[in-house]
């Protein structure tokens, strides 16, 4: 998959926009309501030495199973801090994780931002 397939891939879900809160050149996608100031990452692609990788939220069971299945190729979220790095996964997009299961990861890394949420915001992004 490239970046812009992942991109797209991530604004089909409700609620998601794409900002630019650390670099211009490195894009985040977010998740928000309407009734929200700000939104929550949950998808951040990125070239990192020319290659395509994009880190998403995720579980930290989830991370470590992604991790054990796909050594190598998904690592701990490669620029958090180290609080944050069960929290995250870093997924190389060079065909050795297959398409499927980088659209899952995506799938996953939306539902645990937008479960942290509260009910109410979860409703309106919902409907």
């Amino acid at each position: 998959m490239t970046l812009d397939q992942i991109i797209e891939y991530c604004l089909e879900k409700p609620g998601t926009y794409l900002d630019y809160p650390f670099n211009p050149i490195f894009p985040v996608v977010k998740v928000k309501a309407p009734s929200q100031e700000k939104g929550r990452i949950f998808a951040q692609p990125f070239l990192l030495h020319g290659e395509p990788k994009v880190t998403l939220n995720c579980t930290p069971v989830s991370a470590e199973f992604y991790r054990s299945i796909y050594s190598g190729s998904v690592v701990r979220g490669w620029h958090c801090p180290p609080i944050q790095q069960p929290h995250f996964n870093t997924v190389a997009l060079d065909g050795t994780v297959p398409d499927d299961e980088v659209l899952q990861m995506i799938d996953h890394a939306y539902e645990v931002v937008v479960a942290k949420l509260p009910k109410y915001i979860q409703s309106e992004i919902r409907s």
